[in-house]
């Protein structure tokens, strides 16, 4: 992403203190090449950037990215004017031009709510603003769109939802704003159902207010039979503590909201005493990689009963063994092995580098979480 942004004018200071100091680009500048990796954030929102800049900027990605969906964004920039090759997934070349004035824009976002944060990212500097309208199916993740315009807001940019699955954004400028990043409770959620896995405890800084779905996320681990306390720290602020001491149940969960939990909601119920099932969850096939398939396919293997659906898993527990669990490029996957491993001899994750996507030393903080001494 940064490197992304620098490509497009932007200008990135690493301060001595550890703070990251930001200068936008006075006109972002198109006509170099970004390369999106695998991630889903740099392919989606640096487009919606490029439509802005002449000339165009070409997007290239793993072999993978090319899987992964993008056509309903692009789609939106190309009705606006934007020049955007085809086909609508990577490589693509994204461009604007002086007849790209902004205005309303209809975006199906059923597989992805960062089509809908892309656009929203973009809208200030558009001369018309946007108005943003969602045309297809349920979308998913709708608390990360409701996170975007937050702080968005933050920086002084109206952003109107006049009607549901609209968003208005009235052009105008995007004030400096130096920000405090919120740690990744998606992550810190991961290593909460630890302490559910093994019937021990664990607490952690979680915030009272928060642009994050902090109820959300808690509830998942409640649901699968975590006994949540909060209270208060000097210096952590807040805290949350889990406690497994009443095992893993079973649960019917609805992660529409949450779907990043999916994975990890998956290890809870190849565990749990009884059956689960997890559901909401359709748009997560175009992730990393499919990832229900994935689940499906993983978790058997060990030993684990799961039946896709048509919108999530059913997960029936049994007798588990060890094995070789592929996380295929996927932090998420990464870590519900990892969980898995805590209670299944053998777990084996044939890659565990692709969690540094979220977590630079995930194997650190894991044997640090464990009390491991090596």
């Amino acid at each position: 992403m940064r490197a992304g942004l620098t490509t497009l004018g932007a200008t990135f200071t690493d301060l001595p203190d550890g703070r990251l100091q930001v200068q936008p680009a006075t006109a972002l500048q198109g006509g170099g090449t970004i390369n999106c990796g695998l991630a889903g954030t740099v392919m989606r929102f640096l487009p919606a950037l490029a439509a802005l800049a002449t000339p165009a900027t070409a997007f290239i990605g793993d072999e993978a990215a090319s899987q992964r969906p993008l056509a309903g964004l692009l789609a939106a920039l190309a009705a606006l004017g934007v020049e955007v090759s085809e086909p609508y997934h990577l490589p693509v070349s994204v461009g604007g031009a002086p007849s790209v004035l902004g205005g309303p824009v209809m975006v199906d976002a059923s597989v992805s709510s960062q089509f809908v944060s892309a656009l929203l990212l973009a809208a200030p500097r558009f001369p018309n603003g946007l108005e943003i309208t969602h045309s297809g199916g349920s979308l998913p993740s709708l608390p990360h769109i409701e996170m975007t315009a937050a702080m968005l807001a933050r920086r002084g940019v109206r952003v109107d939802k006049p009607r549901p699955c609209t968003w208005r954004v009235a052009p105008g400028a995007i004030a400096a704003l130096d920000e405090v990043i919120e740690p990744d409770l998606t992550n810190a959620a991961t290593l909460l159902a630890a302490a559910l896995v093994t019937g021990g405890e664990l607490s952690t800084a979680w915030p009272e207010v928060s642009v994050q779905a902090t109820d959300d996320l808690a509830g998942v681990l409640a649901a699968f039979g975590a006994r949540l306390a909060y209270s208060s720290d000097p210096v952590a602020g807040r805290l949350l503590t889990v406690s497994g001491v009443d095992g893993v149940r079973g649960a019917n969960v609805d992660l529409h909201a949450v779907s990043e939990l999916t994975p990890v909601a998956a290890a809870l119920a190849a565990v749990a005493e009884g059956p689960s099932v997890i559901r909401g969850v359709a748009h997560i096939r175009g992730h990393e990689t499919d990832r229900m398939a994935a689940l499906a396919e993983e978790l058997g293997a060990l030993g684990v009963g799961v039946e896709e659906t048509t919108d999530g898993l059913v997960v029936t527990p049994a007798s588990r063994h060890g094995g070789t669990f592929h996380t295929r490029a996927d932090h998420r996957l990464a870590h519900a092995a990892a969980l898995l491993g805590l209670v299944t001899p053998g777990v084996e994750l044939d890659d565990v580098s692709c969690t540094t996507k979220t977590l630079p030393d995930f194997p650190g903080t894991w044997s640090r979480l464990l009390g491991a001494t090596s």
